[in-house]
């Protein structure tokens, strides 16, 4: 049985400002084609399959098609996708009575019963072919509050709540296994010790580290754990069989050099093959110029040698970012900016400036941003200004206190979006 895990699509996400409806339908395009020439009989969604909550009427054909498509062109492949943080999880599952006729599942809420017990047999999905159970799937979407188990006395109710959930799902699906027969899980969390990018960051991942699940979390017999939410590809914890799909698009300029991919595997006799990664082609490139920040009459002479558009469609032309370095505030800065480029092939999506640090000698000749507030997480923000304010570190049960109110928030924002 071949499985592909994919995450992190984000249907309807603008970049910059820019619509990306033509790089999410070439790597829809691409993907059927993958299912087809890989065989594949299973394709994982790890959660995030959109990026609002509420996305468009246009997006929202975008994957239904998209599904249409991969059932025509792989008549037995069953689909298992699961909500992320982006995604409304009773939006996903509404049209699930329909989907799941044609072998495809959609996973969002975790219900409970009357007494307020989670019921674990519905997030387990059975895989099979030729009329045999290959594996079962452990299908958990993105964990909000009151969904994990509440344990009394734990130094971290998020993590350890979460990890109690795998155990118990686990425990579940033990019951329903065969020799022969693989456990595979998905989910859609931070995993401790994993490498996030720029775009990563900017989500607040991390509330004072409360967010972060530990590999350990994962019983030891689970053969695969196809995980979304951070957006780049890699292992967990350094093992092969727990791994970040990543996001098939580039999610910001710190990803220009990355190789964005899709992940493979077989299960055999209740094993898996090593997991192979199947890079996703680039239909929109990354621009950075110049390569690295510099004065603004090098910066109009790089955008110089751009290549003029010439009839080109511009709409599917490079995203630019321009490096500038300044001694000081320039008002007209992105005018003279957009009249070098005029012309060019490109569209510009950001302006980066940076100032020579100068008022403290140790950082001579180092550069900073412009305004250090957007790059810091709330928790920042809050040990700052307390050991400015009491010269002593937050107490161990305020930063307790402040990371549950942030979590809170955190969830209740991403609720009302």
């Amino acid at each position: 049985m071949n499985i592909l895990h994919t995450a992190d699509w984000h249907l309807g996400q603008l970049f910059h400002e820019y619509d990306r409806v033509y790089e999410h339908q070439q790597f829809l395009d691409w993907l059927v084609q993958t299912l087809q020439r890989e065989e594949v009989d299973v394709l994982f969604v790890s959660g995030d399959v959109f990026d609002l909550s509420n996305p468009s009427a246009a997006s929202v054909r975008q994957f239904y098609t998209f599904l249409n498509r991969a059932s025509n062109a792989r008549p037995d492949i069953q689909i298992v996708v699961t909500a992320g943080n982006h995604d409304s999880a009773s939006r996903l599952e509404s049209p699930k009575p329909l989907l799941e006729s044609a072998n495809i599942h959609m996973v969002g809420v975790v219900e409970k019963d009357g007494e307020g017990n989670i019921d674990y047999d519905k997030l387990i999905i059975p895989l099979i072919k030729d009329g045999s159970v290959k594996a079962w799937c452990l299908a958990v979407p993105f964990l909000r509050m009151g969904d994990y188990p509440a344990l009394a006395d734990c130094d971290n109710p998020y993590a350890e709540g979460v990890a109690a959930f795998y155990r118990n799902l686990y425990q579940t699906a033990k019951s329903k296994y065969q020799p022969g027969q693989a456990l595979l899980a998905m989910g859609h969390l931070h995993a401790k010790g994993a490498e996030t990018s720029d775009m990563d960051k900017t989500e607040r991942l991390i509330m004072g580290g409360v967010e972060c699940i530990a590999a350990s979390a994962f019983p030891d017999d689970l053969a695969y754990v196809a995980l979304g939410h951070i957006h780049k590809a890699q292992r967990v914890g350094g093992r092969e069989h727990i791994r970040y799909a990543g996001s098939p698009l580039p999610m910001s300029f710190s990803e220009i050099n990355y190789k964005h991919q899709v992940i493979l595997f077989t299960v055999e006799e209740g094993q898996i093959t090593e997991p192979r990664a199947i890079e996703v082609p680039v239909t929109v490139p990354l621009l950075k110029v110049p390569a690295v920040h510099s004065r603004m009459g090098e910066v109009l002479l790089a955008l110089q040698r751009l290549p003029v558009a010439a009839g080109k469609d511009r709409a599917t032309a490079p995203y630019l970012q321009v490096s500038v370095l300044l001694d000081a505030p320039e008002p007209g800065l992105r005018h003279k900016i957009e009249q070098a480029i005029a012309d060019k092939y490109v569209r510009l999506a950001r302006i980066d400036t940076r100032y020579p640090a100068q008022k403290d000698p140790a950082t001579s000749g180092l550069m900073q941003s412009p305004d250090p507030l957007q790059t810091l997480r709330p928790v920042d923000v809050f040990k700052r200004v307390y050991e400015s304010r009491y010269a002593n570190e937050v107490p161990v049960e305020l930063m307790a206190l402040f990371n549950e109110v942030a979590q809170q928030v955190y969830e209740k924002e991403r609720g009302e979006a």
